[in-house]
């Protein structure tokens, strides 16, 4: 295939859209294409993470949400997974190792530098989620656990979620009781088992799910296992065999008059054992010199939530939430422990890292409509304590010191409606951390830190007509240093030492979108509908943290220090059709970017790259069938771990759920990725994806 050919297709797939745009006559949209949140019309689903909730397509903001049909669908095992179909996020580091994989939003974060991750915030449940570790990935929580997926891409999502969201948020939320009872069901029992054709893969599960009077009651335990995947080619992935376990036990009571209050605890649990797996768990060049080695790794959740929403006082909807995250990673029986010795070598020493976080969140929503004017004003406090744990059979370790970081956080956002045609969305952000090392970073050097990060936005939406609307955007985000950053020394060797980053500036980004939404019912039938959402972005950024440069027999340097400015720009677009019989979605992203110094393309750029997919419905028959295009172009960037080639895959899936007879209740998915068995590497992976796998599941629900 001609290396530019991809490009191609993807900008014709993209000017489908246009033409469709273009030619459709103007009419009048009904109310209830704005309501839809049905599977296919993703941009007619309800976004939840942006203060009170709106359909996807009139929300000022690049946001995208993945469902439980399609969590079903695809069963997702990564992160690489998970995004397939959403434009601008993907996964970075391992192509399908489940522990080597991070976030990348519009070419922010990898798993390879120093706190990356810190640019994106990822929520479970609203309980702020963080860990980073030696070639390791970012989320290590089972994703059978979550009924939903939102991503709110750029700075804009710093108001709510903290200061430092360069590249957005991730917010999942986990599978609830009432996900599984029908009215008037009081029990529900669930089975489910997934098979995987590649590595051999196999998960069981059980949900159980009650009500009893106002009060809600959900269990679950999943157990999996895999052996090693191969790519294309057939060449196995070395380390992407695992067995694991999740749990989730969540319980929902609704209290007070009417229900207006509501009590929500949830408590998750995954437990992943990888033995003989790669050190470098990122994948890549690297997989073979650092060895192999047995790894354990736990993740916990557990957050309390209550709500009381005041029906009878507009100035009154109050949330409280308390939350405790734990992630933590044994690793032992290193091939290569002979080694283990001081400084960069206790990589190969046995040891233990984790990241425990207990956060408060206090926030009230008020409603201060008046005349003309809906008006809504949210504001909040946010409370957090991290505790970052390392050491080795030798001690501390320099690179990965250990420490404590507090942060509180003071936010306002108000969200101002106009005659049902103009939103306008304003909001600030101020934390202010502390940062204080442990005793062994104390000794090399490093001293308690303290800042502030201050983050303004304005968005604003105007619906021209019932079918035409535009938006944009002017944010801000300060982001702090974290631990790592501040406080990671490395001794002299053959190279100068490194000392604690003292002087550290705050990274700054400033990011402006406009875009616009066009939606129509009767395009091309009576009764389908077509919506469609394009943003254009500019991400500048400064003062950015990288480890500072050596030179052999020069002084010492500070391990980090702020050595570059960027900037990253580029456009989504995201467009869906529904239709009685069929339905088509695309999902296009184009991310280009320069470090200002050198004039390089940036290495975590993602590729142009396009995704289509159309199906067709057979409702009698509970019968879904889809066919899903990938096309990725071929990107060359500063490094040449993350230049890569252009490819295209193809996937076919099908999902059959009866609602009637006794086979009601019957949920059967049966996918096949990567049909023709290309062997492939996408830029910002560091290994070959997994060649062609065919995945069926099958659930079966039971009511009492």
């Amino acid at each position: 295939m001609p290396i530019r050919s991809t490009a191609h297709r993807a900008r014709l797939l993209c000017s489908v859209s246009m033409i469709l745009l273009c030619a459709a006559p103007i009419t009048v949209r009904p109310a209830a294409a704005q309501e839809s949140d049905g599977f296919f019309q993703v941009l007619g689903r309800i976004i939840l993470g942006t203060g009170t909730a709106k359909v996807a397509i009139d929300t000022p903001q690049a946001v995208s949400t993945i469902e439980a049909e399609e969590l079903e669908r695809d069963q997702p095992a990564t992160i690489t997974d998970l995004f397939k179909a959403v434009p601008g996020v993907q996964g970075a580091g391992a192509s399908a190792r489940p522990l080597g994989q991070a976030f990348n939003i519009r070419g922010i974060g990898n798993s390879e530098q120093t706190a990356s991750e810190a640019r994106i915030i990822v929520t479970v449940d609203g309980a702020p989620k963080f860990y980073e570790s030696y070639r390791m990935g970012s989320f290590l929580g089972d994703l059978d656990l979550y009924k939903r997926v939102e991503v709110l891409k750029g700075p804009a999502s710093s108001t709510l979620y903290g200061s430092g969201a360069i590249g957005g948020a991730v917010n999942f939320t986990t599978k609830e009781a009432g996900d599984f009872l029908e009215a008037g069901e009081t029990q529900a029992l669930r089975f489910s088992s997934t098979y995987d054709s590649n590595g051999v893969g196999l998960k069981l599960g059980i949900i159980s799910a009650t009500r009893a009077g106002s009060a809600e009651y959900l269990a679950g335990f999943n157990v999996t296992t895999s052996d090693d995947k191969v790519d294309g080619a057939g060449n196995r992935l070395a380390g992407t065999a695992y067995d694991g376990w999740s749990g989730l036990l969540k319980g929902k009571w609704y209290l007070g008059t009417d229900d207006e209050q509501s009590l929500t605890l949830s408590l998750s649990r995954t437990d992943s054992d990888l033995d003989g797996t790669p050190v470098a768990q990122t994948g890549g060049a690297t997989v073979g010199a650092f060895g192999l080695h047995d790894m354990h790794a736990v993740d916990d959740t557990v957050t309390l939530a209550w709500r009381h929403e005041f029906r009878g006082n507009p100035l009154l909807d109050v949330t409280a939430q308390v939350s405790f995250t734990d992630t933590s990673v044994e690793k032992s029986n290193f091939s290569l422990g002979a080694s283990c010795a001081p400084g960069t070598l206790q990589v190969l020493c046995d040891s233990s890292y984790g990241y425990a976080t207990t956060t408060l969140k206090l926030e009230n929503t008020a409603d201060l409509s008046a005349g003309g004017w809906e008006n809504y004003l949210t504001v909040g406090v946010q409370y957090s304590e991290q505790e970052r744990s390392a050491t080795s059979r030798l001690g501390a370790l320099g690179f990965h010191p250990e420490g404590e970081d507090r942060r509180i956080g003071l936010y306002a956002q108000g969200e101002f409606t106009f005659g049902e045609r103009l939103t306008i969305i304003p909001g600030l952000r101020v934390d202010f951390g502390e940062q204080t090392p442990g005793a062994a970073a104390a000794t090399a050097g490093a001293v308690a830190q303290d800042d502030t990060a201050v983050s303004p936005k304005i968005a604003a939406m105007y619906e021209v007509n019932d079918s035409f609307a535009i938006f944009g955007s002017l944010a801000r985000t300060e982001r702090m240093q974290t631990l790592d950053e501040l406080y990671s020394s490395e001794a002299a060797g053959v190279l100068p030492a490194r000392t604690p980053s003292l002087n550290l500036q705050k990274e700054e980004a400033d990011t402006v979108e406009l875009g616009f939404t066009w939606q129509r019912e009767g395009l091309l039938s009576e009764g389908d509908s077509f919506q469609m959402k394009v943003t254009a972005f500019h991400n500048d950024l400064t003062n950015m943290i990288a480890t500072t440069p050596r030179v052999a027999g020069g002084a010492a340097v500070p391990y980090f220090s702020n050595i570059a400015a960027a900037e990253l720009w580029g456009a989504e677009v995201e467009a869906a059709y529904d239709a009685d019989r069929w339905f088509a979605q695309l999902a296009y992203s184009h991310v280009k970017s320069k470090n200002k110094a050198t004039g390089l393309t940036l290495p975590d750029t993602p590729a142009e790259n396009v995704v289509f997919t159309v199906g067709a419905k057979l409702p009698e028959r509970g019968l879904t069938l889809g066919w899903r295009a990938s096309y990725f172009d071929n990107i060359r960037t500063s490094s040449a771990t993350t230049t890569g080639a252009s490819y295209d895959t193809h996937d076919v899936f099908l999902t059959w759920s009866p609602d009637e007879g006794p086979l009601a209740g019957l949920d059967v998915n049966l996918s096949v990725e990567n049909v023709f068995d290309r062997t492939y590497r996408n830029n910002l992976s560091l290994d070959n994806a997994a060649g062609r796998t065919a995945k069926l599941s099958v659930a079966k629900r039971i009511a009492f």
